[in-house]
């Protein structure tokens, strides 16, 4: 997560959607930088109201924009299913080795997911706080062009990022059935990642 003061811009840091290239580009600009832990780095819309929203507002003030990136739902499994293949996983319990595509996303599309398929949701990462919080600023992972534009606008900077934490590249191939299914349990992730502009290019 990055804060920027001058900007009133807050920039949460939505697991497997590229945020770690815009952390490194950009926390030398930013007034708070949150590395660590995970649970901090990657702390979603009700952890940052919680925990950072009131500090911010006191001393920043209470109109922030909160900017989050939203990946397309099968893209985002697949980022964590290879993400879960490399060397470093092997022998544990959330490891997708061995495990195709399709039955990682059938596990995920479990009410009780195993744990090689427990990631998490996008929906739930950005669902607004009951008081209203929520973030105001959304773009499309694929809208790379986008992103970049609207924040070199807002930061009055250019950027340069080069791509990190990249996943092995395997063929990710998801069966009609499967995909039917997804889109059927997982409504709310399709909804939210339909509900964002293509192109938002400045």
């Amino acid at each position: 997560m990055l804060v920027f003061s001058k900007a009133r811009l807050v920039f949460l840091s939505v697991p497997k959607t590229g945020t770690t290239a815009y952390e490194s580009a950009l926390a030398p600009l930013a007034d708070i930088h949150v590395a660590n832990p995970p649970e901090l780095k990657h702390a979603p819309v009700y952890r940052y109201n919680r925990f950072f929203r009131p500090m911010l507002e006191k001393f920043i003030g209470e109109d922030l924009e909160v900017l989050a990136v939203v990946r397309e739902p099968v893209s985002w499994l697949g980022s964590w299913y290879r993400f879960r293949q490399r060397p470093f996983m092997q022998g544990k319990a959330n490891s997708t080795e061995g495990i195709s595509f399709d039955a990682f996303v059938e596990a995920y599309c479990q009410g009780k997911r195993p744990g090689f398929a427990n990631v998490g949701s996008q929906a739930k990462f950005l669902e607004p706080a009951g008081n209203g919080t929520a973030a105001t600023k959304l773009f499309r992972y694929e809208d790379q062009q986008g992103l970049r534009s609207w924040l070199e606008a807002r930061l009055e900077t250019r950027i340069e990022t080069a791509r990190e934490n990249v996943s092995p590249a395997l063929p990710l191939t998801l069966s009609p059935e499967v995909e039917q299914k997804l889109r059927r349990k997982c409504v709310e992730e399709f909804a939210l990642w339909d509900g964002i502009p293509a192109d938002q290019t400045i």
